[in-house]
């Protein structure tokens, strides 16, 4: 099964794009809170999205999935959901979560009128999963490997799939009989930890949904919506012949891959902790 495949942006020109090369979920990002002082020195992306954004880019979306990432919970997250739904939000996302309160409060605000999805990147988070994955309202669970690492006090993203952390989430998720996906891929051939590596690791572990990176096609640099429109359509067919080259890789292709994303990552954190010194 191809994975979904998900891309952040603002723009109904972009959205239109990637929803015109098989991007199955455009996604709108709001959440501020905290995410500056938990990121800082880090190069990732910290989004200016808005409520009015959502209704702009839903308005041209006939096919893509329209999710839209809240703040983490807190005394405004009712009306946000109130006005996330109103504006044509098909999915929402809860990022930051640290409690089966909090996870409740979210899904019964909620209240099954659009789909769900918890965005597992906290500690606490991984810690109250048992519970978590008891609540019969969960469409989805994605593990966001960046602050999760950070929660972990551990220097680069993918040693939680070097580590065998992802691989213990997914077989929860998968025993529950929950939908997961993890993390997120540059193109094809490309990434500190090449994305071929991390594409196998989705197929052996199960998991639906992937997120495309910024540097799947980054639109702060590249302004042209031909070069944008380009970028797309090669490298969303890159992704998807990939993965119909790797449908028939046997348990020894796999293990031969996992031990490369190991030493691969081994690799980039002495590079890290060199560079720290």
């Amino acid at each position: 099964m191809a994975l979904s495949l998900m891309y952040i942006t603002n723009s109904p020109e972009v959205a239109l794009i990637a929803e015109e090369n098989g991007v199955d979920r455009i996604w709108i990002d709001l959440e501020t809170l905290g995410k500056e002082e938990r990121q800082k020195n880090m190069n990732t992306v910290k989004s200016h999205h808005t409520v009015d954004d959502v209704r702009k880019v839903s308005r041209v979306l006939t096919k893509s999935e329209m999710m839209v990432r809240i703040n983490p919970w807190n005394e405004n997250s009712l009306k946000e959901i109130e006005d996330v739904i109103d504006a044509g939000a098909q999915r929402i996302m809860l990022p930051m979560w640290k409690s089966v309160d909090e996870v409740d409060r979210f899904l019964n605000a909620v209240n099954g009128r659009v789909k769900t999805t918890l965005l597992l990147e906290t500690k606490e988070g991984e810690e109250c999963l048992d519970e978590i994955i008891k609540h019969p309202r969960i469409d989805e669970i994605h593990i966001g490997l960046n602050d999760l690492h950070l929660s972990y006090g551990l220097t680069f993203m993918f040693e939680l799939l070097a580590n065998g952390t992802v691989e213990r989430i997914c077989n929860k998720l998968k025993a529950a009989g929950i939908r997961y996906g993890f993390g997120g891929i540059a193109r094809i051939g490309e990434g500190t930890l090449p994305a071929d590596y991390i594409v196998v690791e989705h197929k052996r572990l199960g998991s639906s949904a992937v997120i495309l990176s910024r540097t799947f096609c980054n639109t702060e640099e590249i302004k042209d919506m031909d070069t944008i429109r380009r970028v797309f359509a090669e490298n969303v067919k890159k992704l998807r012949d990939f993965e119909k080259e790797i449908e028939d890789y046997d348990s020894n292709k796999y293990k031969e891959i996992t031990l490369m994303v190991k030493e691969c990552t081994a690799k980039v954190v002495n590079i890290i902790k060199e560079k720290r010194k």
